[in-house]
């Protein structure tokens, strides 16, 4: 793709205007979103990417339409996953409810500047170096096993990183929210409330799934420009989705496993590409290892939407049976 400087500054303009709108109407009403006004949001977000999918079809053709949309999806599935840890972290600190859609706006806005980052950096290596594909291929199958190992993330199992607990220790923290705000005064002091806190969670926990992410999404497409519009659009709506899934992230207790087939297969999908425009002495004496195939798109796209959809339905099955189950020796 050729993009000009002029699209990637309108498109930049007209996603800042959007976060913008975001950040006035949590500023002006704080507020637990209903279900329907969730429900609105998410499906706006999601007619946005497709609609901007179709324009990428148009100007670019079907196969950078395909990527972005693969790329999207992936991404998305990963944000979905990303909301476990926030509830965790929503829970662990007690942010009240009305507060919690300050929270992840702000998380949302941190892992955008964070992502734009590594994207930069990321195209930048693999601009000079196509080994990396080596690295990020070997990373994401490594992550996959590791996250097939371990589940969904509990609220036992989360820890507080080095930063959270040094913050806890050195900074003056009051007991209450004071309505969302970062600093309060108490008995003529300032202090920091608990929201800084919990902005420094989301900001590191963000920071360690982008370390999943891009990795993942450049195994789907190498157009910088993809990757940073289907990273935009994946974290757009987070927020209204973290409200409408409500209590059935509970009940998608085979998520984690069908995230780890994901990752892995685009692991493997990468290592591939990497062996089939190897470049390395130690590796087949320098030579492209001619039987690697190249995984075509719409391959890559349909494992993604298989395997996401199979974990989902499988999820809901589970939970309908256990749930049935319950009541059945409640009622003993």
């Amino acid at each position: 793709m050729d993009v000009s400087g002029l699209v990637w500054a309108a498109t930049l303009v007209a996603l800042s205007a959007v976060l913008l709108v975001d950040l006035l109407i949590i500023g002006r009403r704080p507020h637990e979103p209903s279900v329907r006004e969730s429900s609105l949001w998410v499906a706006f977000y999601v007619g946005l990417a497709l609609l901007f999918g179709a324009g990428v079809w148009l100007a670019s053709g079907a196969s950078a339409a395909g990527q972005f949309y693969t790329g999207w999806l992936t991404e998305y599935s990963l944000s979905v996953d990303n909301l476990f840890v926030f509830v965790i972290i929503m829970a662990r600190f007690g942010v009240p409810r009305q507060y919690q859609q300050k929270v992840l706006l702000i998380g949302i806005v941190l892992a955008l500047v964070m992502r734009g980052g590594f994207i930069a950096a990321g195209a930048a290596l693999i601009s000079q170096f196509s080994w990396v594909f080596y690295i990020f291929g070997a990373f994401l199958i490594y992550t996959a096993v590791n996250l097939a190992r371990q589940g969904e993330p509990d609220e036992g199992e989360f820890s507080e990183n080095i930063l959270i607990r040094w913050s806890r220790r050195a900074l003056p923290i009051s007991k209450g929210y004071d309505d969302a705000k970062l600093t309060t005064h108490e008995n003529g002091r300032r202090l920091f409330t608990p929201m800084l806190i919990v902005m420094i969670a989301i900001g590191t926990t963000d920071l360690i799934f982008a370390l999943d992410s891009i990795p993942a999404i450049f195994g789907i497409t190498q157009e910088p420009y993809l990757v940073f519009t289907a990273n935009v659009f994946a974290l757009m709506g987070l927020r209204q989705l973290y409200f409408l899934l409500g209590g059935l992230l509970d009940r998608l207790i085979y998520l984690s496993y069908g995230l780890a087939v994901v990752l892995g297969f685009i692991g493997v999908k990468l290592v591939l590409e990497a062996l089939a425009d190897n470049n390395l002495p130690f590796i087949n004496g320098g030579k492209h290892v001619a039987w690697a195939p190249h995984i075509p798109i719409w391959l890559s796209l349909l494992v993604i939407i298989g395997t996401l959809g199979i974990a989902t339905v499988a999820s809901l099955i589970k939970s309908a049976r256990d749930r049935r189950r319950e009541l059945a020796e409640a009622r003993r």
